[in-house]
């Protein structure tokens, strides 16, 4: 970032606005939901900002540019056309050690103006460092309709409610807000029901109880998170907010780290590898440290690429939580096979095309044997095959042995959804070949589509009289 987004205190300070426009009429209007004194300069003020010095709301300055302007000052916006005016007044605030926005001119500011989002005291600011001001009063207009107009006052409840709520455990007090503005009280209070709202917050603090301990149990709780196949975006909505929600993070290698900005600031995050072919986090080894921190009362988010059900060994690690006795849950993500046939501009099935979804894995446990892939695909299937690349020529001998169209389109995606995507097509063949040849590496999902059979255009069909429940197919003609 090149700038860093601050909110700047007000109370007993300064804004000075210098100039007397409709630009600078913008600024006084937006410095006025401030607590903060509000002086104008400006010998030629237009109507509104004269009205509002004569109703005493700002203080206005009509004998020129002075130092004095800029005691005590938090901030100063320079809103003029004229160019010498502009330039004494960013040079005289820098002189004073004030932080200066100088309208329609970035170069010369020290801070730009984000647009608001005003739930007071719950305030969001967007910024574009000037580039984008269109693009933030787009996403501006998107969270006026996500945040209810009375949000502020809950907040503002919570606040005062807080030196009740400190004798709570930690832990609890992070589930009791958590609740307040996810559960109940927040519904309550949307819909117009303050007063119930106010003493359903109140019983809970005084009693340390909440109607949804079921789901904040005092052993802690896991989540099983899928974080999706690449880009932070993928993730789901409940995925990010487990995230935000967490004490402690285990991640994978897979993951991006991007989504570890979703969480909270003070979350222990814990790399656990699962590098192939290495034994440095072995899966009993993260087994027995979430049970662990879960039985310390934490919440945990095991977080794991693509979705949490799909060869990600979760029943391994939710087998260990249940013998543990500890609560746990599953949030899906989207899966490496979706992402794959994104990225390719495909579908995984297609009526008429494909009906049937497969989706298997090129590497088993040692001892296993290799699998009959060709046993999966049949007309009309769609094959997914999962860390399947060092297995490569295995997969193509086994399916040409079992007369599948060498010819056969195969899609092999690797990294899908990330930054470093790749999409190599190749006939089924070559399949092995071309995996050497262009250096294709794990992870990666080999996509196989094997179309249904066309049905002859007529057929003679001989129907035995000593076997009449016997109708055999005899030959295509």
């Amino acid at each position: 970032m090149k700038t860093f987004p601050m909110f700047l205190k007000t109370e007993g300070r300064r804004i000075v606005v210098v100039g007397g426009g409709e630009q600078a009429a913008q600024k006084v209007r937006l410095a006025l939901k401030t607590s903060a004194e509000i002086l104008v300069v400006s010998d030629a003020p237009d109507a509104e900002i004269a009205d509002l010095a004569r109703q005493g709301r700002i203080v206005l300055h009509t004998d020129g540019l002075h130092e004095t302007a800029f005691e005590n000052a938090v901030l100063a916006f320079v809103a003029t056309d004229d160019g010498a005016i502009r330039a004494a007044a960013h040079a005289l605030a820098q002189r004073c050690g004030v932080l200066v926005n100088v309208v329609d001119a970035p170069d010369l500011c020290d801070a730009f103006t984000p647009s608001i989002v005003d739930r007071d005291p719950v305030v969001v600011a967007i910024g574009t460092e000037g580039t984008a001001p269109v693009l933030a009063r787009g996403l501006k207009a998107t969270l006026e309709t996500m945040l209810e107009p009375r949000l502020g006052d809950l907040a503002a409840l919570a606040g005062r409610l807080r030196g009740e709520a400190a004798r709570l455990d930690p832990r609890r007090r992070r589930d009791l807000w958590r609740w307040v503005f996810n559960g109940a009280p927040r519904a309550l209070h949307a819909a117009g029901r303050e007063r119930e709202a106010a003493a359903l917050v109140k019983d809970a603090i005084a009693n340390d109880r909440l109607p949804e301990d079921r789901d904040h149990p005092a052993t802690g709780f896991v989540s099983l998170v899928g974080a999706g196949p690449g880009s932070r975006d993928l993730i789901t909505l409940r995925g990010a907010q487990r995230l935000q929600e967490a004490d402690v993070i285990f991640y994978d290698r897979l993951v991006d780290p991007d989504l570890l900005e979703l969480a909270r600031r003070d979350a222990e995050r814990i790399y656990v590898g699962k590098t192939p072919g290495t034994a440095a986090w072995p899966q009993e080894r993260i087994n027995a440290l979430m049970v662990r921190t879960a039985r310390a009362g934490r919440r945990v988010v095991r977080l794991k690429c693509g979705d949490p059900g799909i060869f990600g060994r979760g029943a391994e690690e939710a087998a260990s939580l249940d013998e543990a006795g500890i609560n746990w849950e599953i949030v899906p993500g989207v899966t490496a096979a979706s992402a794959a046939a994104a990225a390719t501009s495909g579908f995984l099935t297609e009526r008429g095309e494909a009906d049937t979804l497969v989706i298997a894995t090129g590497q088993l446990r040692a001892g296993d044997g290799d699998p009959n892939w060709a046993s999966y695909l049949l007309p009309g299937t769609t094959l997914a095959l999962y860390m399947a690349v060092g297995a490569a020529a295995k997969v193509r001998a086994n399916l040409l042995a079992a007369g599948v169209e060498p010819d056969l389109d195969v899609r092999i995606v690797s990294r899908a959804a990330s930054p470093a995507e790749r999409v190599v097509i190749t006939p089924l063949d070559a399949l092995a070949d071309t995996i050497e040849r262009e250096g294709v590496e794990n992870p990666a999902i080999i996509l196989i589509r094997r179309p249904k059979r066309e049905l002859p255009a007529r057929v003679r069909v001989e129907i035995r009289p000593d076997l009449s429940r016997d109708l055999r197919l005899v030959a295509a003609v």
